[in-house]
């Protein structure tokens, strides 16, 4: 027995039978995919609020989205903008797997998402009652909907899940981190995970926060803002929503009769090492620890989702990670990401739900409005899509502070459906 409670020489294939999206480019995973092919943007000026006295003023706004037609208006008042979009996700893509979860056992139902910093907006809004109008205005639920665990909870109850249930805080490593979970808890008992990751911090306190990390973009153009490998880059943009995942073993995909997106194949995390200490960051040997958990090659993958920083420093770190690991130029790189921003907690799990639809389709989407990255080495997918056969995909991702993931994916047998 494993210090995870896994029986050794067991480790039951995962496979990801649903997906859910809730995204700048669309409130469902067929108008996503229609736009990252199509590489229609959803970045613009952001209208949450003025963002006038903001440096930042572009964003990846969620549009249209009503949580009064996803999730009851009781539990809407509740909770934050970040937890409808779970709830919302999560009923997609339990729908998406046809899994009815009153017909499973509870206690083999498991929630597992990623978080970075909570209800936001509505923790905002709770301050501001505070110091206008005193303590006495302060709703109880602040301590509820605030909590970076809330979305967890909340999807847990709502579906019935009562197996174990957990959050990941990794800031935009978390989605690939929380998958990795899942796959644990299938391999200790479980027999259905909902795992994945959103995020709404787009509101003056959140949108402050994250200006601390001096990382985010300043140009106002939506077009330019957020450039990743390109010898333009100036920062990341910042972007709500994300998207819910259904995980389950393949043989127990198979007794429902239902097809799957693609594998779980490989997963490890690592931590960057303070900076100034003269030791390398961490992706390199997370990609290779990931690739060794799925027991392939480095040529066997067959493209890669890139974190995709925007940050010319960190995505020198990132080419020169992929470089070392597959060689210069050898393997396609692409980040959609850039008609979305950077989703934070959210972010990861996108990705996964953009690569799966990637290999069903057997395209590499491009990375819209970047240069080549020549000066980086790398094979960047730009201008069009790629077509061609694929069978594995790397998601890579990093968050604030070193956290550092890998996940490898192989194609599923739900394939060409959304072509």
């Amino acid at each position: 027995m494993s210090a995870l409670g896994i029986p050794e020489g067991r480790r039951r294939p995962s496979v990801v039978t649903g997906l859910g999206v809730i995204a700048p480019t669309g409130l469902d995973v067929r108008r996503h995919w229609e736009a990252v092919l199509a590489g229609k943007s959803g970045l613009g000026r952001i209208t949450r609020f003025d963002p006038t006295s903001y440096p930042v003023k572009v964003a990846g706004e969620v549009p249209g989205f009503e949580a009064g037609r996803h999730i009851p208006d009781i539990l809407v008042s509740r909770t934050d903008r970040f937890t409808h979009f779970a709830l919302a996700a999560a009923e997609t893509a339990l729908a998406d797997a046809q899994a009815d979860p009153a017909r499973l056992p509870e206690y083999e139902m498991a929630v597992v998402t990623a978080s970075s910093s909570g209800g936001t907006e509505f923790g905002q809004g709770e301050m501001e009652r505070l110091y206008q109008s005193g303590p006495a205005w302060v709703g109880a639920f602040q301590s509820i909907a605030w909590f970076y665990a809330a979305t967890t909870g909340q999807v847990s109850i709502r579906q019935g899940m009562r197996g174990p249930c957990g959050v990941i805080c990794a800031e935009q490593a978390g989605g690939l981190d929380a998958l990795g979970q899942s796959r644990r808890l299938l391999d200790t008992g479980s027999r259905l995970v909902l795992s994945g990751g959103t995020d709404a911090s787009l509101c003056p306190y959140g949108l402050t926060a994250q200006l601390s990390t001096r990382a985010l973009s300043t140009v106002d153009d939506p077009t330019r803002a957020y450039l990743p490998f390109d010898e333009s880059a100036g920062g990341y943009v910042p972007g709500e929503g994300g998207a819910m995942l259904v995980v389950e073993t393949e043989d127990g995909a198979r007794e429902r009769g239902i097809g799957h997106y693609g594998r779980i194949l490989g997963y490890a995390s690592g931590f960057d090492p303070a900076p100034g200490s003269g030791r390398r960051p961490a992706l390199t040997s997370v990609i290779r620890r990931a690739l060794a958990d799925a027991d392939i090659a480095a040529d066997d993958i067959d493209v890669v989702f890139a974190d995709a920083a925007a940050v010319p420093e960190a995505d020198r770190a990132e080419a020169d990670a992929i470089n070392t690991v597959f060689g210069r130029g050898r393997v396609p790189v692409t980040a959609p990401k850039t008609l979305t921003g950077r989703l934070y907690a959210g972010g990861a799990a996108l990705d996964v739900a953009t690569a799966l639809l990637s290999l069903a389709a057997d395209t590499i989407p491009h990375t819209a409005g970047a240069g080549r990255g020549g000066h980086l080495g790398i094979d960047l997918v730009v201008e069009r899509p790629r077509h061609t056969t694929l069978r594995t995909a790397l998601v890579l991702a990093r968050g604030h502070g070193g956290f550092t993931s890998a996940l490898v994916l192989g194609a599923g047998d739900r394939t060409g459906h959304l072509t």
